[in-house]
């Protein structure tokens, strides 16, 4: 199964790098990363995708705690949230394509970003599954370039402060430490 995992870690050089070797060396494998400012200065938000079960995503998130730049990570697998990837594709248009090109577009409610005489580039955000569904309907026009973000998500409504995680010190909470 997949889960999501959100971490809040500090903003400075070398965090990732530290978080990405500890996966490897404990031999997890991240299936989607996303990294970027957060809403409190000096912290940013990392999204995780690891393919695993409980007692590995358990395993992960002890881990990362010991990292001291960690300060709170949240397994969002089971919470309601919204969760969304950014893909941009490149694909061979000619005349006689690109009005359905252009169709396909629509359906998805992507939107095209840049034409040429023989390409268009699309822009499409969504779930893994609608993001998936278009580029194989846009596959036997010929894909160039395909770049997909990878998922961010943060939980519905309310839940956003619930995340388990450090205070100011240096130790988890007890909700992390069972």
């Amino acid at each position: 199964m997949k889960h999501t995992l959100v971490a809040l870690v500090q903003d400075k050089p070398g965090v990732l790098n530290r978080i990405a070797a500890m996966f490897r060396r404990r031999g997890f494998n991240i299936a989607s990363l996303a990294v970027g400012q957060s809403e409190q200065p000096g912290l940013s938000r990392m999204t995780f995708v690891v393919d695993g079960d409980s007692t590995i995503v358990e395993q992960v998130t002890k881990q990362m705690y010991k990292l001291i730049d960690v300060i709170r990570v949240s397994d969002l697998s089971t919470e309601e949230t919204v969760s969304r990837e950014l893909a941009l594709i490149k694909v061979r248009a000619t005349a006689q394509t690109r009005s359905e090109i252009m169709q396909l577009v629509d359906i998805f409610r992507a939107g095209i970003v840049d034409v040429s005489p023989d390409s268009l580039v699309i822009e499409v955000t969504g779930d893994e599954d609608k993001i998936t569904s278009l580029t194989k309907l846009l596959k036997p026009f010929g894909i160039r370039e395909l770049m997909r973000t990878g998922r961010v998500a943060m939980t519905r409504g309310g839940a956003g402060g619930q995340e388990r995680g450090r205070g100011n010190g240096a130790t988890p909470s007890k909700e992390t430490e069972a």
